[in-house]
């Protein structure tokens, strides 16, 4: 039952992306409103007490604002390393291991973290974390694609609208 209204509850709130066919991106509200959808998903999915959830979101928001930090320092390097002048072998091993670097960096992260979390919540909610983040993300974007053939669908009838009219005044 909790699923089923943490689900509908984000389907209500996406609307307002879709809302403005210019808009190409989501704006500060339709963010703020997936990050509270978020919030209810990930606790419902967690089966977070009240108690668990005020611990739980404090150390979750500040161990993902660093895991993005970290993950577009890995973006940037490819990026950087993909527009590179010379694609030597002495360069590409250097590429590889400056990865790995950032990788190794993220794993730490996620191993402090966890730490930290297993304090706040038990081992199982734990480890059901990055599976109610996948689908979450998924349900996102699962949204998001319905919403632009919806788009897609209602610029086709515009079109097709104006061609007839364009033929009946011709």
């Amino acid at each position: 039952m909790k699923a089923i209204l943490g689900i509908l509850f984000t389907l209500m709130i996406l609307p307002a992306w879709a809302q403005d066919d210019d808009l190409p991106a989501p704006d500060h509200k339709a963010r703020e409103k997936i990050q509270a959808a978020r919030i209810a998903y990930i606790t419902d999915q967690l089966q977070l007490t009240p108690e668990e959830a005020e611990r739980f979101w404090p150390i979750y928001r500040e161990f993902a604002e660093r895991r993005k930090e970290i993950r577009q320092q890995l973006k940037e390097l490819k990026h950087n390393q993909d527009g590179g002048t010379q694609n030597t072998e002495q360069n590409a091993q250097a590429a590889v291991e400056t990865q790995l670097k950032v990788k190794q960096k993220e794993l730490d992260l996620e191993k402090d973290y966890s730490g930290r979390l297993l304090k706040v919540i038990s081992a199982q909610k734990l480890r059901t974390l990055p599976d109610a983040e996948r689908r979450f993300r998924q349900m996102i974007l699962e949204q998001i694609q319905r919403r632009q053939l919806q788009q897609e669908r209602r610029q086709n009838l515009r079109d097709q609208q104006q061609q007839r009219l364009q033929q009946r005044n011709n």
